[in-house]
């Protein structure tokens, strides 16, 4: 891909790139809206993501290309970033991250031209945007001659996007591609946040279900789950659902609206379970692990209402067929992805077997992506 990319770049710009970072995607394990609660959550990054090369300019201009457009969008380095819309809204991505730079006391880059490549499928619920953003700001950084801790990169990048792309993200996306890595699990205390890894058993694989169905997160029911989990969290008297035990929650089901109980009591069930897998893992148990992961999948299918009939469907068909330990959606939901937990015997033969059975119901089948883990964002 380095390659590829050094090539396109000098076809697009007349000259090679300065600098070239890649970020992965990302596979939410569990904690399914924790982040943002003030949870704990498990992610693995994958061998898939997103690269960005750059090459510094002289007249002050940022200009972005990718190569799923022909065209270019031109943006002053003397204005604020302004987010833009229509086809050429995917630069609000790295735009935002630009506009974080002064906030987080970084100097913004001068002009450069700058090239986005992706293996990672956006709408997946894979995180094509957090591996945009992390890429971008290492390669501004490094444009720029500066450099920033690993965790303030992770913060910033959130920021991005909570406060110029307009998604109220937790930091789950950012710290799975920033502090990734080969053969683990990214654990994430949310309320640091702090960052640490867990190894993955040898005989675990993971294979992607991606739907195509509609994605939305900026305008739709994300926002509207974030929304509802504020507003439990503040009838609780606490700041963030993390803080309610069990015991409490149960305790105040009668003052609290159904819905409002229904979003919380997964919040708290499924920071309950996010640690229940950290303990499978370090025994090695991946069918307990595997249980754990299709808990967390009805959870989000009852309590938290953020799945699609397409993925219940998938999910029903995975954890019934041999050599899977146990499947869920990964990602915010409401369409996007489902990942399903299998020893090394599920294999494309099987993964076909549930394509055809979601074709046959959904009239198209899904995208099958094996995926492995990766390491974290880098400079290549």
């Amino acid at each position: 891909m380095k390659a590829a990319l050094t090539e396109k770049f000098l076809a697009r710009f007349g000259r090679a790139p300065a600098v070239i970072a890649r970020a992965p995607g990302r596979i939410e394990f569990i904690g399914n809206h924790t982040d943002y609660n003030g949870g704990t959550v498990l992610g693995a990054s994958i061998d898939r993501g997103v690269w960005v090369a750059a090459a510094a300019r002289g007249d002050g201009q940022w200009r972005f290309a990718t190569e799923a457009s022909a065209g270019l969008v031109e943006v002053s380095s003397a204005a604020s970033p302004a987010r833009h819309s229509g086809p050429g809204s995917w630069v609000n991505y790295p735009l935002g991250v630009l506009a974080a730079f002064p906030p987080f006391g970084l100097r913004l880059p001068g002009g450069f031209d700058c090239l986005v490549l992706s293996d990672l499928p956006s709408g997946a619920g894979l995180s094509s945007s957090a591996a945009l953003e992390l890429a971008s700001a290492l390669a501004f950084l490094a444009l720029s001659g500066q450099d920033a801790p690993r965790a303030s990169l992770v913060q910033l990048c959130r920021h991005a996007e909570n406060n110029f792309v307009g998604v109220p993200c937790g930091i789950l996306d950012q710290g799975v591609s920033g502090f990734g890595r080969r053969d683990h699990l990214v654990y994430i205390d949310c309320r640091g946040p702090s960052f640490a890894t867990v190894p993955l058993p040898a005989a675990a694989r993971f294979w992607v279900f991606n739907t195509h169905t509609k994605h939305a997160l900026v305008d739709g029911l994300y926002a509207a789950r974030h929304r509802e989990c504020l507003a439990a969290a503040a009838q609780l008297g606490v700041a963030a659902l993390a803080a309610v035990t069990p015991a409490a929650l149960a305790a105040a089901r009668a003052s609290l609206p159904p819905v409002e109980f229904r979003r919380a009591q997964h919040v708290v069930d499924e920071i309950a379970r996010v640690e229940a897998t950290v303990a499978a893992l370090r025994a090695g148990d991946l069918a307990a692990v595997g249980r754990l992961l299709t808990a967390s999948h009805r959870s989000s299918q009852h309590q938290f209402e953020n799945s699609t009939p397409e993925l219940d469907f998938l999910v029903d068909q995975l954890v019934a067929a041999p050599h899977v330990h146990g499947a869920r959606l990964t990602g915010g939901g409401f369409g996007g992805a489902v990942m399903a937990l299998t020893t090394p015997d599920f294999g494309a033969a099987q993964a076909a077997g549930v394509a055809a059975a979601y074709a046959a119901n959904f009239g198209r089948p899904p995208e099958v992506l094996p995926a492995q883990t990766g390491d974290g964002a880098a400079l290549q």
